[in-house]
């Protein structure tokens, strides 16, 4: 296939009057039994189909709290709490608290006594937990997270060392403090505030420094660092990707880094941005780093913060504090002492929600997807065409194409018949590649009228009783895109395992490598259990219109697009004023309505609505969801557990895949996500869009799962919705190269992205793709270190580089473990970037990944790099050895090439770094291989330690910032011969190369020592 045929545009006017043409169509109704129309120039005819009404998704007029000026501020009207009882420990403190006046029950019922329980759990953690009383039958509706469900960190022998101090006051109410006792920062504080504790409503305030850097609270598109005047909903919600709202998960969890003058005594007051902006000694006007040798000059303090809460909520951020606002629970805070962001992270990890999952090595290989792959044929003809242009790819996708009209565990008859698997299976397997399918949440309910639309997974799960009910017994029926359905009940008896048997029995019609699992918040697309009554009018359409359906074509295209393609633009302007045009001209007035404001009964919980609205992104808690007041087999209402929905389906995918390929470690991303949920999975980023502010918006969002402990992160590169364009597919597709998760995927009836169809793209992507596969040795390293230590992979610089303030709020540039630097071109028509390069101030080095030439820049100084489409900026850190391999198509070829190293010494002429090796699959490994590496003294040493067999060679080894012509260079004792040495006097780098012979029974069969002089 000639590159020429994917020429841009003239596939993309072949597109545009396509979509015009399209969106002028009327449908034409051919009988009784359905209808016609044309879509891109073909007739397409179609059964007829019940379509949703849209109005089935609207739920009630309803205000956020923060938004109403009629709410009621509750530290306003409510006493707050007395404390009595107190009592003293080795271990910690006990108390009642009992309400302090007459109840407010301004958002719920006030409850009366509660319990204080402070534990002094380990050397690095405290915890608080205040919790109602007295529980029994009469008010079990106050919901607490059960340990099964979500496991709570457990008190450990020894807190000796823990810096961490717990303090408390009665007046004006119950309040407390945590304090670093080592610099006597207050860390946490609620004094001054009232405790606000009622069965749907609990608030309490922390005071927080002027300036401070906070970041975590998740999920949501936004900046690294949060906001000061800024509002963060935790509710787990599907909607496609709105910057600064509630998205698919919720991480209840935050790290705060606080920054210090060095020196002084006594009680350390945070640094301000402001004062650092004005510091008075060694900076300049361009806001560089002083040059008087004594370094940055500062140094941080870092601590985290984990509620253990499964309830929505609102945090909400102000200048000088943070108030949590939760739609009920209980208040079960651990507090992380750090005090550095790596051991916070370890912290939060190791103690309360477990360590990463390790990946299969091949997971880290380049995923491609779309939504529209049409059938068998096509899916090869892409896998193909992408070798044929040389571009590496190891996993093909498929989105809810393949299924039998949209339901899970099926395949469509016709596009993707289960007589072709076979021969397309045993063709990709055959080229050592892999095939991950898209599973959603609902579970289509057939037609009872309809004997042909039985469905074996709905009648398996009906009999086992692992479907959601209402609260009156029947079952829960809304509506996913098969029509109406039913959803998982995974607090039943039976729910894991049955999920777990339907998976063992796809597999064996349908071997997928892993599972990719969508619409987990649990979404639905109508208000309560609205198929209730209409099963027999199964299947049924969404009560919208997919993309490329008349009334949504799509037509977007990112920023600039219209400088570089006129022409183009122009026409898609025309035919989107027409679309909107035409959806204006039916669309039905709406008379605005009064906010449905709700009070509390007593002894009642209103959890469709409750009292207090959170900014919930989608306004009431039920559209676009399952319902609050669906009911799981325990009598537990969905309002209680929404936010682990997601989290759950994950693990019963996770218990699946382990039936399925037993030993091995199972492959998920998964779409919604809770604390925990990356001991088992990976995350993708969800519905984003073509748009330059989304391929910035990848960068924080993928450093905030690595807080949340989910470092196989990725988004949809390109970018789903609406249509890519060549220089912005090729910037990302390079910019994602260098996250753990890499796949290309958009929407249906979009333009055509997989990154052939442009040659600059193509080119882009190779260029990148090599760097990444020669770095794969490096990039599984990092993901066993997280998996065993709970370090992180991608990494914030200020993370890394934990004195220079400066770095606190960039995410524009990251670091792949600690030792490469990406800065990725973020916006059109450029052919620089600026960049930090963090370190200088206290004698870091770094290295230009093409060049190997030492990095000439000033500290603290954001420098301009070229770089040109098709180039992105990437430095190699001084006194790192980086592991490489020469890369394969494949990443199994890739494991059979000869390793290569990379050493870049530091200013003193040192380096260290590290290599792990084992079988790439399986969870409990029979050997493995750990190698350290020292360079030091013209000496590079490697120190072998484990037993598993790996035979290939080293092949080359690069040294940077050599600064002299080596005359002699020795593998132990043999001398390498000078045709294998290259000496760069301009750039200082010395490459070894053609090492194989010397080393053929393999790199790692022992350890060595390479000398240089």
């Amino acid at each position: 296939m000639a590159p020429s045929s994917f020429l841009q545009a003239s596939a993309l006017v072949t597109l545009l009057v396509a979509l015009t043409a399209a969106q002028n169509q009327t449908a034409t109704l051919t009988s009784a039994e359905g209808w016609s129309t044309t879509l891109a120039g073909t007739p397409t005819s179609f059964r007829s189909v019940f379509t949703i009404p849209a109005s089935a998704d609207q739920g009630a007029e309803l205000i956020p709290n923060i938004q109403d000026p009629e709410a009621v501020n509750a530290q306003d009207v409510c006493p707050g709490y007395k404390a009595s009882q107190l009592q003293e420990t080795d271990g910690g403190i006990s108390a009642v608290l009992t309400l302090a006046g007459a109840p407010c029950n301004v958002y719920g019922n006030d409850v009366d006594v509660l319990n204080l329980k402070v534990e002094y759990q380990s050397k690095d953690r405290l915890a608080v937990n205040i919790s109602p009383a007295y529980l029994d039958t009469s008010n079990s509706s106050h919901y607490v997270v059960p340990e099964s469900l979500i496991p709570r960190p457990q008190a450990e022998d020894s807190h000796e060392d823990l810096d961490l101090a717990f303090d408390w006051g009665d007046e004006p109410s119950f309040w407390f403090t945590v304090t670093r006792q080592s610099t006597g920062d207050v860390i946490f504080t609620t004094k001054g505030t009232h405790l606000v504790y009622e069965d749907q409503f609990i608030e309490f305030v922390n005071t927080l420094s002027e300036d401070y850097n906070l970041y975590g609270l998740g999920e949501r598109i936004h900046g690294l660092r949060l906001n000061n005047n800024f509002t963060a909903t935790i509710y787990a919600a599907d909607v496609g990707d709105p910057i600064d709202r509630n998205l698919y998960g919720s991480h209840p969890f935050y790290l705060e880094t606080r920054y210090f003058p060095t020196g002084g005594n006594g009680t350390k007051k945070p640094l301000k941005q402001s004062e650092l902006q004005e510091w008075s000694y060694g900076y300049g006007d361009d806001g560089g780093y002083p040059t008087n040798g004594k370094g940055s000059g500062f140094e941080s303090y870092s601590h985290g913060v984990y509620l253990r809460n499964l309830h929505g909520m609102d945090v909400v951020l102000k200048p000088t504090n943070l108030t949590w606002r939760s739609l009920g629970g209980s208040i079960d805070l651990f507090f992380f002492d750090g005090p550095t962001q790596p051991e916070v992270t370890k912290q939060y990890q190791t103690s309360a929600i477990g360590l990463p999952a390790m990946q299969q090595y091949w997971a880290f290989g380049y995923h491609q997807c779309r939504w529209g792959y049409r059938n068998w044929t096509e899916l090869r003809e892409i896998v193909e065409t992408l070798r044929n242009f040389s571009i590496p790819m190891e996993t093909i996708w498929l989105d809810i194409d393949y299924m039998d009209q949209y339901r899970d565990f099926t395949l469509d008859p016709v596009t993707f018949s289960p007589s072709g698997v076979a021969d397309f299976f045993g063709w990709l397997h055959g080229n050592n590649q892999h095939f991950v399918p898209i599973v959603d949440a609902a579970i289509y309910i057939p037609n009872p009228t309809n004997a042909s639309d039985a469905y074996d997974t709905y009648t398996r799960g009906n009999e086992s009783d692992v479907f959601l009910k209402n609260p009156d017994g029947s079952q829960y029926i809304g509506a996913v895109w098969p029509g109406y359905t039913v959803f998982p009940d995974w607090l039943s008896e039976n729910g894991v395992s049955w999920w777990v048997k339907e998976m063992v029995e796809w597999y064996k019609e349908v071997p997928f490598s892993g599972f990719w699992i969508d619409m987990t918040e649990v979404s639905s697309f109508c208000v309560g259990s609205c198929g209730t009554g209409n099963v027999t009018l199964n299947p049924v359409h969404p009560p919208f219109s997919l993309p490329g359906e008349v009334g949504n074509v799509v037509y977007d295209f990112p920023e600039g697009f219209n400088i570089t393609n006129a022409t183009e633009a122009a026409s898609a302007s025309a035919g989107s004023s027409s679309q909107a045009a035409a959806a204006s001209a039916t669309a039905v007035s709406s008379v605005s309505a009064e906010y449905l404001r709700t009070t509390p009964t007593p002894g009642v919980r209103n959890i469709n609505h409750p009292p207090y609205v959170i900014d919930h992104v989608q306004g009431d808690l039920a559209v676009h969801a399952v319902s609050p007041n669906a009911t799981h087999q325990n009598g537990v209402a969905e309002y209680d557990v929404h936010n682990v929905w997601g989290h759950q389906i994950i693990n019963a995918t996770y218990q699946g895949l382990l039936s399925v390929f037993p030993g091995k470690r199972p492959f998920i991303i998964g779409r919604s996500t809770f604390a925990g949920s990356g001991k088992w999975a990976g995350h993708w980023g969800g519905d984003n869009a073509s748009k330059w502010y989304y391929m910035y918006f990848s960068i924080p969002q993928a450093l905030s799962f690595s807080l949340f402990g989910i470092p196989m992160f990725g988004v949809d590169t390109c970018g789903f919705n609406g249509n890519t364009d060549s220089e912005l597919c090729a910037r990302w597709m390079q910019l994602s190269a260098f996250f753990p998760f890499y796949r290309n995927h958009n929407t249906l009836s979009a333009l055509s992205q997989e990154p052939y169809r442009w040659d600059s793209v193509a080119s882009a992507s190779r260029t990148a793709m090599h760097i990444r596969y020669s770095l794969l040795p490096y990039m599984y390293t990092l993901f066993h270190q997280a998996h065993t230590t709970g370090s992180t992979v991608m990494r914030a610089l200020a993370w890394e580089f934990p004195n220079e303030p400066q770095l606190a709020g960039v995410d524009t540039q990251f670091l792949l473990g600690p030792n490469i630097l990406v800065t990725p071109v973020l916006e059109p028509q450029v052919s620089t970037v600026r960049g930090v390069f963090p370190g200088l101030v206290d004698g870091e080095s770094w290295y230009d990944w093409y060049t190997g030439e030492k990095v000439q820049a000033e500290a603290g100084v954001n420098t301009t790099i070229s770089a040109p489409l098709g180039h992105i900026p990437v430095y190699i850190r001084g006194g790192a050895v980086l592991p490489t391999q020469e890369p394969g198509y494949t990443t199994t070829e890739s494991r059979k090439n000869p390793w290569g190293l990379i050493v870049a010494l530091s200013k003193d002429g040192s380096a260290t770094g590290s290599l792990y090796v084992d079988d790439g699959e399986s969870i409990e490994q029979e050997s493995t291989l750990e190698i350290a590496f020292t360079a030091q003294g013209e000496q590079l040493k490697a120190d072998v330690q484990g037993d598993f067999k790996d035979t290939n060679a080293l092949g080359n080894v690069t040294i940077l910032g050599v600064h002299s012509t080596p005359t002699q260079v020795k593998l132990n004792d043999v001398v390498v011969d000078l045709s294998k040495v290259a000496y760069n006097a301009t750039a200082s780098t010395l490459k070894l190369s053609g090492l194989n012979d010397l080393t053929s029974g393999g790199a790692w069969q022992g350890s060595w020592t390479l000398s240089w002089a």
